[in-house]
């Protein structure tokens, strides 16, 4: 599921309008206290404008505007910004009818790389492709190279692998965060047997239902076979309904289709396809549920006044593998690339890629970034601070989420549905199966 895609309702255009450092023009505010030392690299250009497009909005589109304002200031360019909650949908409509933004922000590498191969996007500049290089790590870069061509930069980043949990809970019952599959199990049977369900779950999310079911299944296939499997697996190398995938899908289902382990605060564990993702973990907080397994960006879904931290009300910890040596990570991201070649948009294309932006962003509000020049404690969470230094340890094996890599009459077609008639009852052998028959021929 992409980050921050369905989380607002208004569209927002919003425009830091400036053509001088300390002479604005009649942005949101004013930015004559602007240090424009950091930003002489980027050069001027007076009198230009950048056009942006992506999904976020509301207060992550504010936070957005505010960390580049001063670079528009000090450049010259107007950044123009508009934020839609059905950018997928609309992206392609806008570059059909010849409408397309300066630059885009993709949060599926999926459809950045249709629009690669059909000669849409512009080739990362060599200034582009160093700061990439420098910036993130090779799997990260992949995911924005198309056929050998890097088209893009990551630009924000999440941890799904998480599972949020109430530390009183764990500290009145003598729980200890598990480390390994065999861990989590343990206690998972140990609050059963207390008679509370463990697991709390919902997969409702309007036209996107099912998503949170298909990362769990992701995050487990991950875990018991490997990176190398997952990868063969989300290219349909190895078939949907392989019997890793189905095994896979069976150990999910053992706690999230077992009436004994779910629906914690809800009712039996099939409500979970009723239940909205967004109140899916609130029984936590109520003592009703145990765990709940999801993204770091669900940190925005708590109730206001809600306290995160390893002994606040809430905490989060990663979802463990098979043993205590590997770091799976699951998680997703969004990319920005470009449909146009001009000396402005790669000036902002650059600034986009340097840790100077990560680390003003972070220091702004919630937000998660993979380049390795940040520092874990400019974040503005605790959670969001595990994040970071899940993401720069060169012990963890990351990958994204498959849904946002399969073709999507697959990944958010399919999938999506399948789990959801999976969940409520039907066969995995029969979902797998077709799954399978829908992917693609070509």
């Amino acid at each position: 599921m992409r980050f921050g895609a369905r989380l607002a309702l208004a569209v927002i255009t919003l425009a830091v309008t400036v053509t001088a450092c300390g002479a604005p023009h009649g942005g949101a505010r004013s930015h004559q206290a602007a240090d424009c030392g950091p930003y002489a690299r980027y050069g001027r250009h007076d009198g230009t404008a950048v056009t942006v497009y992506a999904s976020n909005r509301d207060r992550e589109a504010d936070l957005f505007e505010e960390t580049w304002a001063d670079f528009a200031a000090c450049t010259g360019i107007d950044v123009r910004y508009e934020g839609d909650g059905e950018f997928e949908a609309q992206i392609q409509i806008r570059v059909e009818g010849g409408k397309a933004p300066d630059v885009a922000f993709f949060p599926q590498p999926g459809l950045l790389a249709r629009f690669a191969r059909a000669g849409r996007l512009k080739p990362a500049s060599a200034g582009l492709t160093a700061l990439a290089e420098q910036g993130w790590s090779q799997d990260w870069n992949n995911y924005a190279t198309v056929d050998g061509t890097l088209y893009g930069t990551p630009l924000v980043a999440n941890v799904k692998s998480f599972v949020w949990y109430s530390p009183a809970f764990f500290r009145d019952r003598g729980l200890t965060v598990p480390r390994t599959w065999a861990e989590l199990m343990d206690v998972t049977e140990k609050v059963a047997a207390s008679g509370v369900k463990p697991w709390c779950a919902g997969v409702e999310s309007g036209e996107a239902t099912g998503w949170p079911l298909t990362d769990w299944i992701e995050d487990v296939l991950l875990r018991q076979q490997g990176p190398e499997v997952y990868d063969r697996w989300v290219a349909h190398e190895i078939p949907f309904d392989d019997p890793r995938v189905i095994r896979a899908m069976d150990t999910v289902g053992s706690l999230l289709k077992n009436d004994r382990y779910a629906n914690g605060g809800f009712g039996p564990a099939r409500s979970m396809a009723s239940i909205s993702y967004q109140e899916a973990g609130a029984p936590v907080l109520s003592g009703d549920c145990a765990m709940h397994r999801q993204a770091s960006f669900y940190a925005e879904q708590w109730p206001e006044g809600t306290e995160i931290g390893p002994d606040k009300d809430v905490f989060a910890f990663l979802l463990p593998g098979q043993d205590r040596t590997g770091r799976p990570v699951l998680g997703g991201g969004v990319f920005a690339a470009a449909f146009s070649d001009r000396p402005e948009v790669r000036a902002f294309q650059e600034y986009l890629a340097s840790a100077d932006f990560a680390k003003t962003r972070m220091r702004k509000g919630p937000f998660v970034s993979a380049h390795k020049g940040v520092d874990p404690d400019d974040a503005a969470s605790p959670v969001d601070r595990l994040s970071v230094q899940l993401l720069q340890d060169p012990r963890t094996r990351f990958r994204f989420d498959g849904s946002d890599l399969m073709p999507a009459s697959v990944g958010t077609g399919s999938f999506w549905k399948g789990s959801v008639d999976w969940i409520t009852g039907k066969d995995t052998r029969q979902v797998a199966a077709s799954i399978e028959r829908s992917w693609p021929s070509s």
